[in-house]
């Protein structure tokens, strides 16, 4: 297939080309190449800033496009309407974040999204990123009806995450000692190999499906605690853990999910992690083991300069600091 990717040189975007490649897919990049533009040297490359500029776009026929890169509803409506008329499938990488934060534990596709008091609004936060990100999905399928296909992930892991919203708990189980773990061990976590997400989309693409999925997993219940546990097999790591309350974490100001990654307190989010991703699985999105996650993510980690900043995590000084403050009663 000849298919245009909006993006394509940042994690998703990247292994779904190399899967893509792979099968034997012809690619056409659009994006600004401040990214890893060396990659991909077989690959027809466009330079061009989508919010400004989609000439280099007009004239031109592909079988499908993928937009990895759509964060605003105005960007996204002007993409999809111009290539109505070009590409025969769209699919819109969208966000579990879509989701009012009110919806109930198990929510499927049916459930509520959240709203925008001004929808003119383009600045995205952390509030307005999952509402843009909805209206972004309904500027897909006014523009191209019953041809589009809309894929909400949650949290994607694996080799090159720039987030390090993952990589930072077998990095840290692999430096050894005691380990402040989040919450309770018991607590549902939910997240897909960027590998597995990929190839699915793909198969989807290729198939030409369209509609709305959650896309997150695995396809059985996980927890912190078993996540913990296996990175900790698979570094061969003598750290042990300390799991300590939501009540204390908020009490000292740790902040959900960037500062201690797949952490969120229970009470002021109880549907996160909990997804209905039933109908992604009928359509054949399915999951490696939790083992090879970890050990191939270690291992991309491992070859990444000594001196990378984290984009997540404790820092090391911070952790023990409030591994103290727990064992004092403070």
């Amino acid at each position: 297939m000849k298919i245009l990717v909006l993006g394509g040189t940042i994690f998703l975007g990247r292994h779904l080309i190399e899967e893509g490649l792979r099968r034997g897919h012809e690619f056409t990049l659009f994006n600004r190449g401040q990214h890893d533009p060396e990659l991909f040297p077989e690959v027809e490359k466009l330079r061009g800033d989508r919010q400004e500029d989609l000439s280099l776009l007009g004239g031109r026929q592909w079988e499908a496009a993928i937009d990895t890169s759509g964060y605003v509803p105005r960007v996204v409506r002007d993409s999809a309407r111009l290539l109505s008329e070009t590409v025969n499938h769209y699919t819109f990488i969208s966000s579990l974040s879509v989701y009012a934060e009110d919806v109930s534990p198990g929510t499927d596709e049916s459930g509520r999204t959240g709203k925008l008091a001004d929808e003119t609004i383009e600045e995205i936060t952390a509030e307005t990123y999952g509402p843009l990100k909805a209206l972004c999905e309904q500027a897909v399928e006014t523009a191209l009806p019953g041809r589009s296909l809309v894929i909400r992930p949650g949290l994607i892991v694996g080799p090159h995450d720039p987030s390090d919203r993952f990589t930072y708990w077998p990095r840290r189980i692999a430096q050894d000692g005691e380990v402040l773990a989040p919450g309770r061990p018991e607590r549902t976590v939910q997240f897909v190999d960027v590998r597995d997400l990929s190839s699915w989309i793909l198969d989807m693409v290729e198939a030409s499906q369209t509609g709305v999925y959650n896309a997150t997993g695995p396809d059985y219940s996980l927890t912190m605690g078993r996540t913990l546990e296996t990175c900790r097999a698979i570094a061969k790591s003598s750290a042990w853990f300390t799991w300590v309350t939501d009540v204390f974490l908020l009490e000292h100001e740790v902040i959900p999910y960037t500062e201690m990654p797949l952490w969120v307190p229970e009470a002021e989010a109880p549907a996160f992690d909990t997804f209905d991703c039933r109908k992604a699985f009928s359509a054949g999105l399915s999951f490696r083991p939790l083992t090879e996650s970890v050990r191939d993510t270690l291992e991309w980690d491992q070859t990444r300069p000594a001196d990378h900043i984290w984009g997540s995590g404790l820092s090391r000084d911070r952790e023990s600091k409030l591994l103290k403050a727990w064992h004092d009663g403070r």
